[in-house]
């Protein structure tokens, strides 16, 4: 985008109330800060629930995520792409979720729901006490968390960092699986060393994904979870068998689980 663009969109976030913070860093784009999410920015602003947006801290595909500040507080915007966000593959997640059986297949309606999927989730999980990115609010496809890092500066996910001991890094990931679905009832259904941030304690994100148990694929997500930690934490320490894993999490007996396997 040229800078006369990029100015263009300053000026019009700011005529809705939001600061821009940083501008030389505030790289926007018009596939990003559409009419849809300058009003969603607008209402969260009149709200207070934010009142100023600075650089990115994350780009992709499906979202971009900005740090932002909210009073005196730092927070994270999460900004999902109305024109290229995988509405298809949203589709997947939230058909056979019964809290949001009823979202219409619009591709906006599709991306609404998902942010409210990701905030209720998020709630979900830090509510029973688990570390993951605490939900602030939401609009439309904005969602609204606790920053986690510090001085302005993410804390960074696991594949970048060199662990001292990999093995009671793995056994915190297991015993977040656990508590994950035993206490907030939920499977991660995405759980990677991409979404996991290691800072004062190891923090789990990206969670528009997950899934209740009674989900028709929370099992196989929930092993496909179980996978991924296994093969990154494979590489550094000694891990367990992916089926008692599987078998402590769900309560599902091993020789069960193993019965089932051997018949796929």
């Amino acid at each position: 985008m040229k800078r006369g663009d990029e100015d263009r969109f300053d000026r019009e976030l700011e005529a809705h109330g939001v600061r821009v913070k940083d501008a030389d860093e505030f790289k926007v784009r018009d596939d990003v800060f559409d009419e849809v999410t300058l009003l969603a920015l607008y209402k969260l602003v009149h709200k207070k629930r934010l009142s100023a947006i600075g650089g990115a801290i994350s780009t992709g595909k499906e979202a971009n995520v900005y740090l932002a500040e909210a009073g005196e507080r730092d927070v994270a915007v999460k900004i999902y792409r109305i024109q290229t966000a995988n509405f298809n593959t949203m589709s997947v997640y939230l058909q056979g979720d019964r809290r949001f059986s009823s979202v219409r297949k619009t591709r906006k309606e599709v991306i609404f729901t998902w942010t409210r999927k990701e905030f209720a989730n998020l709630k979900r999980a830090h509510d029973a006490g688990l570390s993951v990115p605490e939900p602030l609010s939401f609009d439309r496809n904005i969602l609204l968390m606790e920053f986690l890092g510090e001085d302005e500066r993410p804390y960074p996910r696991l594949k970048e960092v060199a662990m001292d001991d990999p093995a009671s890094m793995y056994a915190t990931v297991l015993a977040f699986i656990r508590r994950l679905y035993g206490e907030a009832r939920l499977v991660h259904a995405d759980l990677s060393e991409f979404n996991i941030l290691v800072g004062d304690q190891v923090y789990v994100i990206d969670m528009g994904q997950s899934v209740t148990p009674d989900h028709p694929q929370a099992l196989r997500f929930l092993m496909r979870d179980i996978r991924n930690v296994n093969r990154f934490f494979g590489e550094h320490c000694a891990v367990q068998s992916e089926f008692e894993v599987f078998a402590e999490t769900t309560g599902i007996p091993l020789e069960a689980v193993l019965a089932g396997e051997r018949e796929r």
